[in-house]
């Protein structure tokens, strides 16, 4: 099984000081009869000692350090810093650097083979040491390494001191350099980390997101298509059944059996009419007058048979050039003049009205007028609480396709409703 770099490195840092000062001793201990006196020998001995002991006793903290802040850990994972190698920044592992250090100094102080033990500073001193003290530390491995290569410490002469002064700068400088390039490379890795969370946080909160405007978008789809259907209903079914009831309320009066015949037969007609309405509402089709005609011209019949229906005296007048138009355009404008005649048959008590349906360059204007009654809006909204369904329909209907609906009447002065839209051609 093919290990990661984390593991190689917390492998060095578990075994690695072990196997440096075993190579250290044995080449130490050929050298030794050289370049030491028995009583250097029993010193560096003693010293050899208490560096296995330091070192067994680090081997056993360390796991127990690293253990000591799982969250701190669990946290370094998740970043995408891997798996901590060293016990950064404890009383243990600066107490370790420092003996380890001294004692690897004072060895190599009496043999140079055991700067080999000494250079396990470069390696760790960042993650044991405060920055300031890492560099203090990095700079004492300097001079051990720099006195074993230059003939031993101390120098013995001046140009000793020389080769030792140009290696100790040679050895700092590279060490010092690559410390820092480390530490920069680590700092990347963890602004690159928190980038990448960063992004998994906001990929996942636009999920989220995401998912909250679906669920709106299906509730507004759902809340505007019982808006539809209620709006269909009370401007073909509700007004076919009012006027259904107006013909049968003629016959129930009436003794004449032609008159009564006439109404019912109007009151079929209505009732054929209302329920084909209903079919197509409820298949979100175009009204039943718009599918063989043009707007003006279902307008024309609307207003004929309402005007036949009522007794009202009622005409329609068509200014500008006739366009064709979207069948959405041309469906909302024949609702509004249905449902403005309407209301001016059920409470204006008029004498007569008009329609007037305007093409004016971008947009379309249709006008329905009376000379009844009249009221006042904002007693009626008022009263209603939203100036009535049938007012709110027609301006719910308009503000579909970006138009508008407004409102003009006084009491005993008629009544006025402009509708303006777009002016959206078929096709």
């Amino acid at each position: 099984m093919t290990m990661t770099v984390e593991e190689r490195w917390a492998q060095f840092f578990r075994y690695g000081p072990y196997a440096l000062l075993g190579l250290a001793t044995l080449l130490g201990s050929v050298a030794a009869p050289l370049i030491m006196t028995r009583w250097e020998m029993y010193v560096a001995g003693a010293l050899l000692l208490a560096t296995l002991a330091v070192q067994a006793w680090w081997s056993r903290a360390m796991p127990r350090l690293l253990a000591a802040a799982p969250g701190e850990h669990a946290a370094d994972a998740e970043r995408g810093a891997g798996t901590p190698l060293l016990p950064e920044g404890t009383t243990a592992g600066r107490v370790y650097f420092v003996l380890r250090t001294a004692l690897a100094f004072a060895l190599t102080w009496f043999n140079s083979f055991f700067a080999i033990y000494a250079c396990l500073g470069y390696f760790d001193a960042a993650q044991l040491l405060p920055p300031r003290a890492a560099r203090a530390g990095i700079m004492v491995t300097a001079v051990a390494l720099a006195g074993s290569q230059s003939g031993g410490l101390p120098p013995d002469s001046p140009m000793q001191w020389v080769v030792f002064g140009a290696l100790l700068v040679f050895n700092a400088t590279l060490a010092i350099s690559l410390n820092h390039l480390g530490a920069k490379e680590a700092e990347k890795a963890e602004e690159r980390a928190e980038t990448i969370t960063a992004l998994e946080k906001a990929l996942a909160e636009n999920a989220a997101l995401h998912a909250q405007l679906v669920l709106q978008a299906r509730e507004a789809g759902v809340a505007d298509e019982r808006r539809r259907l209620a709006a269909e209903i009370h401007d073909t079914i509700a007004q076919g059944l009012t006027g259904i009831i107006a013909q049968l309320q003629v016959v129930s009066s009436t003794a004449d059996p032609d008159l009564a015949r006439e109404h019912v037969g109007r009151a079929q007609a209505l009732a054929r009419h209302s329920l084909g309405e209903a079919r197509r509402s409820v298949a979100n089709l175009s009204p039943a007058a718009l599918e063989h005609d043009t707007l003006p011209e279902a307008l024309k019949k609307t207003v004929g048979e309402w005007s036949e229906r009522t007794g009202v005296a009622a005409r329609l007048t068509v200014t500008g050039t006739e366009e064709p138009l979207h069948d959405e355009v041309a469906a909302t404008l024949l609702r509004i003049a249905q449902e403005a005649l309407a209301n001016t048959g059920r409470h204006a008590r008029a004498a007569r009205a008009g329609v007037t349906l305007s093409y004016m360059g971008d947009e379309v204007t249709l006008d329905i007028r009376d000379d009844g009654r009249g009221f006042d809006p904002l007693a009626a909204a008022t009263r209603t609480g939203s100036g009535g369904f049938g007012l709110d329909g027609m301006r719910a209907r308009a503000e579909r396709i970006a138009g508008t609906v407004a409102v003009e009447s006084e009491p005993g002065q008629g009544t006025a409703i402009s509708a303006r839209v777009p002016l959206v051609r078929h096709g």
